[in-house]
């Protein structure tokens, strides 16, 4: 009976939990999938779709997204190098389609919208907020989510290191493995040329 209590109270606790308002799946606490073939967190699909082939291949970079495969596809000279699994943007928040260019690169890029309130000591005192609808608690600061290897493709919405849960997940962005999201900041400059097709 013990046994059983401790169950419906776990279970209790983890929908209280997640009924405060906080999604696991979009936490900037969550860790990345990474690793060569997605070595990640418990609990994340394991990535067998993402792999790096550009190193000693020429030519003009391009980037190929496509929305319904959440998967993006790199060109050099026109010959695919890479592929990656992303996560995009999530129902709302979608990512937009369109032909786009490289407008911006920031390999320790950090959100000015996205992230946690945090105390002085660095505390999350609300976590995964959006500072234009949430207010700030007194006393508290904002610490924007890391967004690192990010490649802006256009205004708030770029391509970069994060969590992959195995479906659309992001505010709008671009998510990919640390590893992908490395060889194509190394590999892209402002001008190239990414396509996006739902």
């Amino acid at each position: 009976m013990l046994g059983v209590l401790r169950v419906i109270v776990s279970v209790g606790l983890v929908w209280l939990v997640a009924g405060c308002g906080e999604d696991a799946r979009y936490s900037a606490r969550t860790q990345y999938l990474g690793g060569v073939y997605g070595e990640g967190p418990p609990g994340a699909p394991r990535d067998t779709v993402s792999y790096w082939d550009g190193d000693s291949v020429n030519g003009s970079p391009s980037v190929k997204i496509s929305l319904g495969e959440q998967r993006a596809y790199f060109y050099k000279g026109g010959v695919l190098v890479g592929v990656s699994q992303l996560s995009t943007g999530r129902e709302g928040l979608n990512t937009p389609s369109g032909t786009y260019k490289i407008i911006q690169k920031d390999k320790d890029h950090v959100s000015s919208l996205f992230g946690d309130y945090v105390d002085s000591a660095g505390n999350v005192v609300v976590p995964n907020v959006d500072i234009k609808k949430d207010p700030k608690p007194p006393g508290a600061h904002f610490r924007g989510t890391p967004m690192p290897y990010f490649m802006r493709i256009v205004s708030g919405t770029g391509m970069h290191a994060g969590y992959l849960p195995g479906y659309p997940a992001s505010h709008g962005c671009i998510r990919m493995p640390e590893f992908m999201a490395e060889d194509f900041f190394k590999s892209v400059s402002v001008g190239t040329p990414v396509t996006i097709t739902n």
